[in-house]
């Protein structure tokens, strides 16, 4: 019998021929990684072990990217243990004004090829599944376990095949089709499931938008999602300067728990209103919903080609003065490379503020916290209730095109509509 892409990759990394759905392996990690929010708990755990050596230093990566640059003297603490253990052990460490937020900031660093494992002590560790890998999210316990012995403890998923059929239209993205999926599964559709996404849609989308699925596949309840690596893949790596990888591909005979098929040519932009991500609906149908804010980057769109798309929607225009905007780059690199094109200019001569790489809004944390009964149209990834501040506060995801063109508008709006 055949082999889905995430049992081949989990085969590859437990020594066996095959591996089948709900058996139990030890498989060894190419990366574990950690942020300053789940790294401090690690260290604590870690600690405990007696005798305890990191496994190898360079496969354990700690990335300040949650409450830094720290927000007050507590987080300061934090990173400062953080930074303390990292120079300890000698594992690799990204700080202010290096960093950037973690799932950006590996691939780009050619940290990532495909079919690897990353063990991430972050839910949205999935993300890296763009490139082929598969990322999966863990606990803080089970991250120190990883950086001990270099291997982490799991049960093989079960696989659902996604099929994307057909030409996106205008202003139709990665973000559109992963809501739409999220709506169609709903939040424990896919729970301990590998998403595996397919089809003729994805050949005619750039890896941004495969991040942005990739990134969004834990909100439907998935263990990871998954791209098979291709050309595109090859070439990113290449650029990035990492490894060559290994470029796994299902079997034709590999067995789904289920296989479900979408016409993308019908989709339009959607947007989740709160305060679950499934709950999707066009953004036409809230067209003209007031708003107060608008957050633009961060981890699930906070590539370049996520601020090209929002900038396009900005240049010549100023934001809606009711409206306070926030552009977060998802590392200093993509940061550069936005100033060099002069997308900042368009940001900053829009009102925008632009910050530097962080995860602090969409968590609630810092750089756009979000006071009683306000709104936000936000193209991060979760909008549950009180994630980006005050329990009454409301958070809709949407793409970045239409989170630029409701900044402009001063409420839910399409691109089409500000662009006349």
């Amino acid at each position: 019998m055949g082999m889905t892409l995430a049992e081949k990759i989990l085969a590859a990394h437990c020594g066996a021929s095959e591996v089948h759905p709900g058996q139990f392996i030890n498989a060894r990690v190419d990366i574990v990684l950690a942020s300053e929010l789940s790294g401090i708990l690690a260290i604590e755990e870690f600690e405990k072990i007696k005798g305890a050596r990191v496994f190898d230093p360079k496969k354990v990566v700690f990335v300040m990217d949650h409450f830094t640059p720290a927000k007050d003297i507590k987080s300061a603490e934090i990173v400062k243990r953080c930074r303390e253990f990292a120079r300890q052990h000698g594992i690799t460490f990204f700080d202010v004004g290096r960093a950037g937020i973690q799932h950006v900031l590996l691939p780009e660093k050619g940290m990532v090829s495909p079919g690897d494992i990353i063990a991430g002590a972050d839910s949205h560790t999935c993300t890296h599944g763009f490139l082929g890998a598969f990322g999966t999210g863990i606990g803080s316990t089970d991250a120190a376990a990883a950086m001990a012995l270099g291997e982490i403890w799991l049960k093989v998923p079960e696989s659902v095949r996604l099929v994307y059929h057909g030409q996106p239209k205008k202003w139709v993205g990665g973000k559109d089709l992963i809501l739409r999926t999220i709506a169609f599964l709903g939040v424990d559709g896919a729970r301990y499931q590998a998403m595996e996404f397919t089809g003729d849609t994805l050949d005619r989308l750039g890896l941004a938008d495969r991040f942005t699925m990739a990134n969004m596949a834990i909100e439907a309840g998935a263990k990871t999602g998954l791209f098979a690596a291709d050309e595109k893949t090859r070439q990113f790596v290449r650029r990035a300067g990492g490894r060559e990888g290994a470029y796994h591909r299902s079997d034709p005979d590999a067995q789904y728990a289920a296989v479900h098929e979408f016409d993308v040519e019908t989709f339009e932009p959607f947007i989740a209103v709160p305060f679950l991500p499934e709950n999707v609906k066009p953004v036409s149908e809230l067209a003209g919903l007031q708003i107060d804010q608008v957050v633009i980057g961060m981890c699930t769109n906070g590539n370049l080609e996520d601020l090209r798309a929002a900038a396009e929607v900005l240049r010549g225009r100023k934001i809606h003065p009711r409206v306070r905007a926030v552009i977060i780059p998802g590392s200093q690199k993509v940061y550069l490379e936005a100033l060099h094109e002069g997308l900042i200019d368009v940001f900053v001569e829009a009102d925008c503020s632009v910050s530097t790489p962080t995860c602090g809004p969409c968590l609630g944390g810092h750089m756009g916290v979000l006071a009683a009964g306000e709104r936000c149209v936000s193209t991060s990834n979760r909008n549950f209730r009180g994630r980006m501040g005050e329990v009454t506060s409301e958070v809709y995801l949407a793409n970045p095109y239409v989170a630029a063109a409701s900044a402009v508008a001063g409420c839910i709006a399409l691109p089409s509509e500000v662009l006349k």
